[in-house]
């Protein structure tokens, strides 16, 4: 089925053959042997995944690694027919005098008209403040969004540790963001209870939240986010992975759900995590109990909570609803 995808990470998203290739370029700590990265990407905690991501991150020293990087990525999602997509990215880990940033922004977008032209796959960006180091980040990361010329630039979140890093700590940044007409995207509710919700929603003025799971701890919040139309990105595959939750079968999606929030279905950083947007629908449908038309609706509740051009929307939506028409009549025949 085609479907968009809203919260994924672009370095995270880097499939174990595109970091051992990078690896191997740049030899070090991370593996360069596809089968070792697959035991590399075994999380203990939050922490250690922050240290492992950051790893890779340093993976990405010149601008042809982003370009390999980014096309490659849009390669792996025409695979699993994901037509639309706003990467995740964070800029201010990635610049340095190798790497300046015109050169990073020219690699992504270089890498984006390739990704459209070779794999009708449309890339769009929401540039993130690393919450762990702190204010001289996201002036860096407000600079690369606010003082350049970036296509497909959508929005501007923040991402890294919810737990001493209060949201309200980047209002500044998020007022500017704003104002230049950004839509505001923030991790919150992952690691860190409602309060971080709330923060992100009442102070920097989410129009979409990155995982939110513990949102369901705060009936009010609930209330809140159901009739302001917040939409949580979740990940559930991500959140067993790092011991947020349990296990897959004690995931609140049904409980978010019912309670009337709208939500998405992602993957956050899929090679890392040992998924794909397919198997986490997959996993959805198990969990809430949908048929394909049920997943279709799934996929549009995506769609519509993107910030894609209105010609994009609706064109990914009427494929969405062909699709599903022409598996009926397959059915039936």
């Amino acid at each position: 089925m085609p479907k968009a995808e809203l919260h994924v990470h672009h370095v995270g998203s880097a499939s174990t053959r595109i970091v051992a290739q990078l690896a191997a370029r740049h030899p070090g700590t991370v593996p360069d042997d596809e089968a070792a990265l697959a035991d590399f990407f075994r999380f203990e905690d939050f922490p250690h995944f922050i240290r492992t991501y950051l790893s890779v991150v340093d993976l990405v020293r010149t601008a042809e690694d982003v370009r390999l990087l980014t096309y490659e990525v849009a390669r792996d999602m025409a695979t699993q027919q994901i037509r639309y997509a706003e990467l995740t990215v964070t800029p201010s880990t990635s610049i340095t005098e190798q790497l300046p940033l015109p050169a990073f922004l020219e690699a992504i977008e270089d890498a984006r008209v390739s990704a459209a032209r070779d794999f009708d796959v449309e890339l769009a960006w929401i540039f993130d403040i690393p919450a762990d180091f702190g204010l001289p980040a996201a002036e860096l990361t407000a600079a690369a969004a606010l003082d350049q010329d970036v296509p497909a630039l959508v929005g501007f979140g923040i991402g890294g540790s919810e737990i001493g890093f209060p949201r309200s700590l980047f209002r500044d940044q998020f007022d500017r963001a704003r104002a230049a007409g950004l839509h505001p995207v923030i991790h919150a509710g992952e690691t860190s209870g409602p309060e971080t919700v709330w923060d992100a929603c009442l102070n920097l003025g989410a129009e979409r939240i990155e995982h939110g799971i513990t949102s369901l701890a705060d009936p009010r919040l609930l209330e809140h986010l159901a009739e302001h139309q917040i939409m949580l990105d979740v990940c559930p595959t991500s959140n067993v992975a790092l011991g947020v939750v349990p296990e897959i079968e004690s995931h609140p999606l049904p409980a978010l759900v019912a309670a009337g929030v709208a939500v998405s279905v992602n993957t956050d950083d899929p090679p890392m995590f040992g998924t794909d947007l397919n198997r986490e629908y997959a996993i959805a449908a198990g969990l809430l109990g949908l048929d394909e038309s049920g997943l279709a609706e799934l996929a549009l509740a995506a769609v519509h909570g993107s910030f894609a051009p209105a010609a994009t929307k609706a064109a990914l939506a009427a494929e969405i609803r062909a699709y599903v028409t022409s598996r009926g009549h397959v059915e039936r025949s």
